[in-house]
């Protein structure tokens, strides 16, 4: 067990030290969220109107969240992408280490970025006015339960990662899922107001559990409280339901495929 702790450790420490080689790939993590706090709060928000003349400010900064958490997890697939074609897994294979090590070390290095993702959110939040209302436990519990949820998506785009043929396929693959994951919810706007069918499916949205989650922990406006379905009336239960549901068939998924990768 130690032995397997240390290969993790090492692991993770090498793909934060590439970070700190190339500081642009935290672009994602660290500029990202700037942007899109400002471009949503101050170009979007005036046009977006809540149940009893909520704040948008206030509204919005557990949707920006999800939104840069979700969105940023393609990382984890590039960098898994970019080892394996770059013969860096090759290298790996032929020291004697645990190889499950390789994905673990992955997964907790974004875990990592991603908590400094929400931290600049949440710094970018209190400098626009949005405050947690509800105390420090609860305040925490909502950050723990994005971080949980932006851990178990790391495992999905790490089966991504293995399964494309380079970076850019894997970009291009995460693209194609997690952009509407994250837009179609409760991230940005109210979902009442949305075409039928699309209504259904943000409501039924991981993402949207996550999100309303939070709000309802940080005492935040969350208009989401009013729809009947199951994961807006449950909304802690539907968040960790859908991350621990993700997060056992992803993983074990993530580690299977990794292996016939690698002894082909």
């Amino acid at each position: 067990m130690r032995t397997m702790l240390r290969d993790v450790a090492v692991l993770t420490v090498r793909n934060l030290l590439h970070i700190r080689r190339e500081p642009l790939q935290l672009s994602d993590v660290t500029v990202q969220p700037v942007l899109f706090t400002l471009l949503f709060t101050y170009v979007f928000g005036a046009g977006v109107l809540l149940p009893h003349h909520g704040s948008y400010n206030a509204f919005a900064i557990a949707g920006l969240l999800a939104l840069n958490l979700t969105t940023s997890s393609m990382g984890t697939a590039v960098g898994l992408s970019t080892d394996l074609a770059s013969g860096a897994i090759d290298r790996f294979r032929t020291l004697p280490i645990w190889r499950p090590a390789v994905l673990a070390g992955r997964s907790l290095a974004d875990l990592l970025t991603a908590s400094l993702c929400a931290t600049i959110v949440a710094l970018m939040g209190l400098i626009i006015g949005w405050r947690p209302e509800d105390g420090i436990a609860r305040m925490l519990a909502g950050f723990a339960l994005f971080l949980f949820f932006s851990y178990a998506i790391s495992w999905y785009c790490a089966c991504l990662g293995i399964l494309s043929k380079g970076p850019e396929s894997a970009q291009g693959l995460g693209l194609i899922v997690l952009f509407p994951l994250a837009f179609v919810s409760n991230a940005m706007v109210p979902t009442q107001h949305m075409p039928a069918v699309l209504r259904v499916i943000a409501d039924w949205n991981p993402v949207s559990a996550v999100t309303a989650a939070a709000r309802e922990l940080w005492g935040n406006p969350n208009p989401s409280a009013a729809i009947g379905a199951w994961p807006m009336q449950h909304l802690v239960a539907a968040s960790l339901m859908w991350s621990t549901a993700i997060l056992i068939v992803f993983a074990p998924l993530a580690a299977l495929l990794y292996r016939r990768r690698t002894t082909e």
